[in-house]
């Protein structure tokens, strides 16, 4: 028990370091597996309150995530296409309104062009990320998401702020109208 507790504090513990402005993914992030979070300001989303950054005052946690290749997951789909990120559709959902986001179907509910790179844009200036390289990210990512408990993280996630993103999710998904 003790390893595997220590395992996941090196995983928080590099997750926590300092989070880097999405401008930098393709040049720092690794192409090896692990895990990822993304960081705000308390004054964007703050209705969403997650846990603060231990050194960097002015950033909370909202969402963590695994991937295989963490630059291509970061820089591919997360800062570029809503039909691959739950995060982008989650944003989006939740900045529908504020940002007058317009979507559309393709095989499923995706932003019209010019707003993904809206998005996009939004996200390099209210938004940073750091990562952790790990060999298996899907046998801890659950227990990270249980210890760090980012708002934007609706499995293993529990308390109100779920209701928040499964409706936003669901306002997102309906604004493009009904399936064709």
């Amino acid at each position: 028990m003790t390893s595997a507790r220590s395992a996941l504090d090196a995983v928080v513990d590099e997750l926590l370091a300092k989070p880097v402005r999405t401008s930098e993914v393709s040049t720092q992030a690794p192409a090896a597996s692990g895990l990822y979070a993304w960081w705000a300001s308390p004054l964007v989303l703050p209705e969403l309150i997650g846990p603060a950054h231990p050194t960097e005052s002015d950033l909370r946690l909202l969402y963590v995530g695994l991937a295989t290749k963490l630059r291509s997951r970061l820089a591919s789909n997360h800062l570029r296409r809503s039909g691959s990120s739950t995060l982008r559709r989650t944003l989006a959902g939740l900045l529908l309104d504020e940002q007058v986001y317009q979507t559309c179907w393709t095989d499923r509910v995706v932003l019209i062009e010019q707003d993904e790179a809206r998005l996009t844009e939004w996200m390099g200036a209210n938004l940073r990320v750091s990562w952790c390289g790990h060999p298996a990210p899907r046998d801890v990512e659950g227990d990270i998401i249980r210890l760090l408990r980012p708002p934007l993280n609706v499995d293993q996630a529990e308390g109100p702020t779920v209701q928040v993103i499964k409706a936003a999710r669901r306002r997102y998904r309906e604004s493009a109208g009904p399936r064709p």
